[in-house]
């Protein structure tokens, strides 16, 4: 089982009266190439949940992964994803990226939260009451568990992408700025995965051209 402490502001709320509440959490701020990932994650009352269930950012990827899966079969669980492509990151930006992503989560789930807690600062547009709760993923059990889903769902994706284009390693880093990525970067030039608005990646584009 999470900390005690991590069910706090569940709790909080369900006094309060809200029964389904939805944690928000998203991936893949700061990667050159890929998309932002965000999943929203109801935990049903007594559910009881897998051991470690924290910030996504703390786990080992093998524990991260057997988290990933039990969260997945677990019938208390419910959750879903939002996916936002990198075209659209530069068209919007990767913070309005973001929110989109976060939105999108939430607007997928087949069973509809009636409260949300979402990490980090105040997204705008949801419809139900929310709480954003900085440093969420360390603090919320369901912002918790959503952070893993998105980024094991998310680095999925990333090494279903490098079979397409293996030449840039994006099942090693994620699409993230590693030296390996760099490199890669500066001798095939940006796909259509990367970032284009995002500075490193336009730079390797002028100086690819």
């Amino acid at each position: 089982m999470p900390e005690p402490d991590m069910f706090f502001f569940e709790e909080h709320y369900r006094l309060l009266g809200f029964k389904a509440i939805g944690g928000v959490d998203e991936v893949g701020r700061g990667p050159l190439a890929g998309p932002v990932v965000a999943a929203c994650c109801i935990i049903g009352e007594g559910v009881v949940l897998p051991e470690g269930v924290d910030d996504s950012k703390k786990l080992s990827r093998k524990k991260r992964r057997l988290i990933y899966d039990q969260l997945r079969e677990m019938s208390g669980i419910k959750y879903a994803l939002g996916i936002v492509e990198a075209q659209k990151i530069d068209e919007i930006n990767i913070l309005q990226a973001s929110h989109l992503a976060m939105r999108q989560a939430v607007e997928a789930m087949t069973s509809e939260p009636d409260f949300l807690l979402i990490d980090g600062l105040p997204v705008p547009g949801f419809k139900q009451g929310n709480r954003s709760i900085v440093k969420g993923d360390s603090r919320s059990v369901s912002i918790a568990a959503a952070s893993i889903l998105a980024k094991e769902f998310r680095d999925d994706l990333m090494t279903e992408y490098s079979e397409k284009y293996p030449e840039y390693g994006f099942e090693k880093h994620m699409g993230y700025g590693t030296k390996l990525h760099m490199e890669a970067l500066k001798k095939y030039g940006p796909c259509p995965l990367h970032r284009c608005s995002f500075a490193p990646v336009r730079k390797a584009e002028n100086e690819f051209k």
